[in-house]
């Protein structure tokens, strides 16, 4: 019987000792079929699909909460502020809620007494810059026409205001708008009610904040915490000292400026210049020189010129020269280091890192300063900013060294001509004198 071609095929595979050859190996690229899935990695997958959801909620949760975080940054430092004061208070029998109490209603007394007497200012220049407005402009109108020559009359450019597109836009646009700007100054409002509840919290509950905050940690890190708090509060309120400081100077010299040239309100100008320049950061600058040349001009255009001149000499006089040097001395930081940290915290923060910036960099250098060590530094003169003698640049030591050896030759020639002419002269020779 002849064999089929499955048992000749098997018969030429076979081995020649009558044992079966092992399996082909299985090609490149395919799985055997009794091969799994490694039971680490479904569960890895899940922890890395769990932790990017969390990440993102956190991103997202971070950016709804950054107003929020930001004003209870805002009150923290505020609550440092106060913190002397309170204390102070609370050491002579008071309790600490009233105390909190009182320094909050002292500062609301001030804040609301100034607003009032600036309103009260800005509403009587307004009336009057209203009343006198067809006046100034029948003197602008008159001035054009001599100079032009123009004939050009207050009626026809009222009736031209009156009935121009332009005019008719802005209205419809400021009505648009009103609902807007009321939203804006409630969400200030509102914002403004945060900070102070929150450092309202903060100074009261100051020590029990402190108290549960040390709680958590070894006996050795609370002194560390109490330290840097400490700390903090000294550098917020030597910060605040130094801008107050400076707003007197600024205002001071604001009101001898505004009352040179005859300016009405100069008291108060002077003090919103002060306030206004040294504690809203940014564009305090600029909202404190605006009021104060827009009174100017309704006195005259070139006083105006002048305020603007002189507010623009003292803000540099201000940033490179007076503040530096008071920063460095109440908050003991480098000029440099403030002026850095200033830039610094604006590009993170905005404003509130400008206001902020220079108190946090105080309280970090002095709490770190602790942990440095430090060396005596040897004497040398290098060291001082100057060379000892005879190390100053090889040029200038060259010059030196010439000039030594012209004064040496110069004093040997001298006492040479002077042994020679002593010599010289009769009567000195003992034989001379015998002949």
């Amino acid at each position: 019987m002849a064999p089929t071609d499955e048992t000749g095929q098997a018969a030429r595979h076979a081995s020649p000792s009558g044992t079966t050859p092992p399996d082909r190996p299985p090609a490149d690229g395919a799985v055997a079929s009794g091969e799994r899935m490694p039971r680490w990695l479904p569960r890895a997958m899940v922890l890395a699909l769990a932790l990017l959801g969390v990440f993102q909620l956190g991103t997202w949760a971070f950016h709804q909460l950054i107003g929020l975080l930001l004003n209870i940054l805002i009150a923290f430092f505020l609550a440092l502020a106060v913190e002397p004061a309170v204390s102070r208070m609370a050491a002579r029998g008071i309790r600490r809620g009233l105390a909190t109490f009182l320094v909050f209603f002292g500062l609301l007394i001030v804040v609301a007494g100034f607003f009032t007497l600036l309103g009260s200012m800005l509403a009587g220049q307004i009336i009057k810059m209203i009343e006198g407005f067809p006046e100034y402009l029948d003197s602008v109108i008159n001035w054009v026409n001599t100079t032009f020559h123009t004939e050009l009359r207050r009626v026809d450019i009222q009736e031209g205001l009156l009935h121009s597109d332009w005019l008719k836009k802005y209205a419809q646009n400021s009505a648009a708008g009103v609902l807007d700007v009321s939203t804006q100054v409630l969400g200030g409002l509102f914002q403004l009610l945060t900070i102070a509840l929150f450092s309202f919290y903060f100074a009261a509950d100051g020590p029990r904040l402190r108290r549960g905050l040390c709680s958590v940690l070894p006996p050795a890190k609370q002194a560390e915490v109490l330290r840097a708090w400490e700390i903090a509060v000294d550098k917020t309120g030597g910060y605040l000292y130094s801008r107050g400081l400076m707003a007197l100077i600024s205002g001071a010299a604001h009101y001898v400026l505004l009352e040179a040239l005859g300016i009405p309100y100069a008291p108060v100008l002077a003090v919103w210049v002060g306030v206004v320049s040294q504690f809203i950061p940014t564009i305090g600058t600029y909202l404190a020189g605006a009021l104060p040349m827009l009174i100017a001009f309704t006195v005259s255009p070139l006083y105006a010129l002048w305020v603007l001149l002189f507010v623009v000499v003292y803000q540099q006089f201000e940033n490179y020269v007076l503040q530096p040097k008071l920063t460095s001395k109440t908050v003991d930081i480098h000029p440099a280091v403030a002026f850095g940290s200033v830039i610094a915290g604006t590009a993170l923060l905005g404003a509130v890192g400008a206001l902020i910036s220079i108190p946090a960099v105080a309280t970090l250098q002095a709490f770190l300063g602790a942990y440095v060590k430090r060396y005596a530094v040897t004497d040398d003169p290098r060291v001082h900013g100057h060379h000892r003698r005879g190390e100053g640049p090889r040029l200038l030591r060259r010059a030196r060294g010439l000039w030594a050896s012209a004064r040496q030759r110069r004093g040997t020639g001298r006492r040479d001509d002077a042994e020679n002419g002593s010599g010289d002269r009769p009567g000195n020779g003992s034989g001379n004198g015998s002949d």
